[in-house]
């Protein structure tokens, strides 16, 4: 995908779970929303992991640690192991070791998972700009984050300290709303120093270096909710992925997508690991799938037939990617999503 741009979601004759050994599952938007399991996602897990497919959670919120995150699953009815949970912490700690001598001092912004997973690397967390770091690591520290860790952060990194961030999302959502995420507190720093950080979490390479290295994964398949960090994680790995469309991901914005950000698999939620997934494909000047043929006419994105609203939206995928080519599609979709009530 490096050289050429997807121009359709692809089709699947054997079932997700079964024609890739691994999931690669976004969290939030994905298996739970609010912290409640998303209607159909523990029983379409429970299948497919009862099917032979490896389950791994993979999460960019470097506050939690595995287990807490394995516990959380199991109380919403999807059994998980701290193995199959990786973190954005763990892939920054890696980073980090890979570059750093052993017991190196490492000045912390963030919680107990990035703590956890720069022990766990053989690095020595420290409070203060003062205890001589030679590195400083950001992580997502909750609500509760002083402003003074900046500070420490801003004058460790002044000093010389390497500076690394666990992922730069810049919002995180939150039961009252969407809320600034660790990428927020990385500009923060990033004003104060004019320093730039070396990251690690989606959709960034060492994020999926990291899943793998723990996993095993041979076929892997991302699925996520999120263009920008799910999708893109995937195309930067190599690998295919799957979005759902119960998360932060509307229609419109999945037309409009550039090639890096264009799945392979569109489905409704998680049952569209348990089926195959229907081709899309060429039907004159328009894209067909299922009893839907999209096409373009003039500035707009045009749909005609009947069937299950989700083909609709694959053809009209087709049409919009094949149109936009290398770029993001910009044809007038609206009337052309509101047939299918999207």
């Amino acid at each position: 995908m490096s050289q050429q741009y997807r121009s359709r979601p692809l089709g699947s004759s054997a079932a997700l779970s079964e024609a890739y050994d691994t999931a690669l599952l976004d969290l939030d938007g994905v298996v739970y929303a609010g912290g409640h399991a998303i209607l159909h996602a523990v029983e379409s897990l429970g299948t497919a992991g009862d099917g032979g497919m490896r389950l791994a959670y993979v999460t960019n919120n470097a506050l939690r640690t595995p287990d807490a995150v394995a516990e959380h699953l199991t109380e919403l009815g999807v059994p998980a192991e701290p193995a199959d949970v990786i973190t954005s912490a763990q892939a920054v700690a890696r980073l980090m070791a890979d570059q750093l001598p052993p017991g190196a001092r490492v000045l912390v912004v963030g919680g107990e998972g990035l703590l956890v997973a720069l022990r766990e690397r053989g690095l020595v967390p420290v409070e203060s700009a003062d205890d001589d770091p030679v590195a400083v690591v950001q992580g997502f520290g909750g609500p509760d984050l002083a402003w003074g860790r900046l500070a420490e952060a801003a004058y460790a990194i002044a000093r010389g300290a390497a500076w690394f961030a666990s992922n730069t999302d810049l919002t995180i959502p939150s039961a009252r709303g969407i809320a600034p995420g660790n990428g927020a507190a990385v500009e923060v720093v990033r004003i104060a120093t004019g320093a730039e950080p070396q990251v690690a979490g989606k959709p960034l390479p060492p994020m999926h270096r990291e899943t793998v290295l723990r996993t095993g994964a041979e076929r892997p398949l991302v699925v996520g909710d999120r263009l920008d960090t799910d999708i893109e994680g995937a195309f930067n790995g190599g690998v295919d992925s799957l979005l759902v469309l119960t998360g932060v991901t509307d229609a419109a914005q999945l037309l409009a997508a550039e090639p890096k950000y264009r799945p392979t698999y569109v489905d409704r939620d998680l049952r569209g690991l348990l089926t195959g997934q229907p081709e899309v494909t060429e039907d004159g000047d328009g894209i067909r799938c299922g009893g839907w043929t999209a096409a373009v006419r003039g500035d707009a994105l045009v749909l005609d037939g009947d069937g299950d609203a989700l083909d609709g939206l694959r053809a009209l995928c087709g049409a919009a990617w094949t149109h936009a080519g290398e770029g993001a599609c910009g044809l007038d979709a609206e009337k052309a999503l509101a047939r299918l009530g999207l």
